[in-house]
């Protein structure tokens, strides 16, 4: 073999050697490059890890204000409930006590007018001067009514001489009258009745109009 042909395949073994070393150029090169690919890949990632967690807390930020806003809704229609029924109940409850109080109210409006007719009885037999048996017997008989009336929580309006009262008296007609004043009741035609603080029927009543006015003093006040 020729001193050219060994210098020549000395070369090429130098050649060959060189490219499989590890530390070489373009081994350095090409591993630079895939760190790089790597690092960039990484922060990508990174990134996009980022912005789910931002984009979970996002959302979960809105469903807890969601359920905290219909949390308040319902609290308050349960709220609303609980005062209905508790305003129910004591509706009911006052109208159980009104029933009971005012149980025996049609009976007794029934009851009065004949005690009314009674009493004119009494008194028409009273006024012809009868001291019988039958009128004593009667007598009984209505204070036994005017005792079972006011067990049952009913007051008699006594309105003769009171100031007028419309919440109690019915006016039927008015007088002239020097000793009862202006707005006071002269007489009394029909009792009123009371079933506790209920009115069963007002007193028929008579009003004065006061002492009237004569002639002279008319006269007088006008030439004065």
């Amino acid at each position: 073999m020729t001193q050219v042909n060994q210098e020549r395949e000395f070369e090429s073994e130098k050649a060959l050697l060189g490219d499989e070393q590890p530390g070489g150029p373009q081994g350095s090169a090409s591993s630079t490059g895939g760190n790089s690919n790597a690092g960039n890949e990484v922060a990508a990632e990174g990134n996009k890890a980022d912005s789910a967690v931002k984009g979970g807390r996002t959302s979960e930020s809105e469903e807890l204000a969601q359920m905290k806003a219909e949390l308040n809704k319902y609290k308050d229609v349960a709220l609303r409930s609980v005062a209905d029924l508790d305003n129910y109940r004591k509706r009911m409850a006052r109208e159980k006590d009104d029933a009971i109080r005012y149980a025996n109210a049609g009976f007794l409006e029934r009851l009065i007018p004949i005690l009314d007719n009674f009493e004119l009885g009494l008194q028409a037999a009273k006024a012809a001067g009868n001291q019988s048996a039958v009128l004593a017997g009667m007598s009984m008989v209505s204070k036994q009514l005017q005792d079972f009336l006011s067990s049952c929580g009913v007051e008699t309006i006594d309105a003769t001489g009171q100031h007028f009262d419309p919440n109690s008296h019915e006016a039927i007609a008015q007088e002239w009258n020097e000793e009862v004043p202006e707005g006071f009741v002269i007489r009394q035609l029909r009792k009123g009745y009371r079933l506790k603080d209920r009115l069963i029927r007002p007193a028929n009543v008579i009003v004065s109009k006061g002492a009237p006015v004569s002639e002279n003093s008319t006269t007088a006040d006008a030439g004065t």
